[in-house]
């Protein structure tokens, strides 16, 4: 099990890949595709415009025929073909450095986009803002069905990653299934809480998890004895500070295991590793509301789980791929090693033999979201059957 590689550089590769397992069509992908193949050529940020133009343009036919769709009364088709087309416009504006011409107006139509899709198609997806102590948090609600109080997972974002992208990973739905709601957020320094908001990346993550539950207690179907936090990539350090500080968590689990993302950072200056973004130095400090890398440093000096994880005494998983080529496999050995105090702790690490093998899945997310899912409704008393 590999990445697919269509271009010359690993970013643009992830930044496919990462659509293809969030709903893409194989033949869009290879139209859009197709034409900026050569631009690649020239390294992660040399042709993002190309790559916006192209990946824009698929959202907007797709709009189009969206809307001759509805004017059938065909919703449900017109809500496929949004989905997809907003799946398409988030894409290109996640290429896209902070401040690049078409940005903000590119992100504006993908929201649109998303929402009409929500409503076209019924989908069981609610959006809702949590109030923070600055601000709010933006969240999609996917609820469990059937009546009385259900368990509940709060799904937070990496670095670069957004709400609707954890909504299309499709654990809620694989949650739903298991008789569990999801509450997927936009927490400060990601998707609209940073772009909307310019509310920055807060290291100390159980302020606006805390926030979160304390928003879940009000909702009368769910069961506040049993709410699970959850991550992808860089959420893999701030769900697991998470559990560590906010008692009400009763389950944990990451989707890579990001332990030491300070150290991670002298990496990517000594160019080791692959980043998960074009234009990362400027996104990285855009996201933690840096003047300049200095300053960004400071910042992200607290980004490390070691001396926390003691703390945590619920039912905590790890997941990691073999052959991560952005966080060390050797940061899943120090977070299990660490949990000495969870009353079980499981560490899961994606090999050739079923695929999942890159960071966070990006090759193949189906068997992290099978392991995850099953995890939670063994530990929240949701159903594996």
């Amino acid at each position: 099990m590999a990445l697919f590689e269509y271009f010359p550089n690993y970013i643009w590769n992830l930044s496919v890949s990462i659509a293809m397992e969030s709903g893409a069509q194989l033949g869009e992908i290879i139209d859009m595709c197709q034409p900026i193949r050569d631009a690649a050529a020239s390294g992660a940020d040399a042709g993002t415009p190309q790559f916006m133009a192209q990946w824009a343009a698929m959202g907007d036919k797709l709009i189009g025929l969206a809307q001759e769709d509805e004017a059938r009364g065909r919703a449900f088709s017109a809500s496929d073909k949004l989905e997809r087309a907003a799946l398409y416009l988030i894409t290109a504006e996640r290429m896209q450095g902070h401040g690049h011409p078409g940005r903000k107006d590119t992100y504006a139509k993908a929201l649109a986009t998303f929402e009409k899709s929500t409503k076209l198609g019924g989908l069981n997806r609610e959006r809702v803002d949590i109030p923070l102590a600055t601000g709010t948090m933006p969240a999609l609600y996917t609820r469990a069905p059937g009546e009385g109080r259900k368990p509940v997972v709060v799904y937070c974002n990496g670095l670069d990653s957004c709400k609707e992208l954890l909504y299309w990973s499709r654990l809620p739905q694989a949650l739903a299934r298991r008789g569990i709601s999801t509450l997927c957020v936009d927490q400060p320094g990601s998707g609209e809480a940073l772009r909307l908001q310019n509310l920055p990346v807060d290291p100390h993550s159980e302020s606006w998890a805390s926030k979160a539950v304390d928003w879940l207690e009000t909702q009368d179907d769910v069961d506040p004895a049993r709410i699970g936090m959850t991550g992808i990539s860089l959420g893999g350090h701030f769900a697991p500070r998470a559990v560590a500080y906010e008692p009400r968590f009763a389950s944990g689990a990451v989707w890579g295991a990001n332990h030491n993302w300070a150290e991670v950072q002298q990496k990517r200056l000594n160019r080791e590793g692959e980043n998960p973004v074009p234009h990362y130095w400027a996104h990285v400090m855009w996201a933690f509301g840096a003047s300049d890398m200095e300053d960004f440093h400071a910042k992200s000096a607290d980004m490390n789980l070691n001396g926390h994880m003691d703390r945590i005494i619920v039912p905590f998983l790890l997941t990691h791929g073999a052959q991560d080529r952005q966080i060390s496999l050797s940061y899943a050995d120090d977070l299990y090693d660490q949990l000495v105090n969870s009353p079980r702790r499981e560490k899961v690490i994606f090999t050739d033999r079923e695929g999942g093998v890159e960071h966070v899945g990006a090759d193949n997310m189906a068997y992290g979201r099978d392991v995850i899912a099953d995890w939670f409704a063994e530990t929240l008393d949701g159903r594996t059957a």
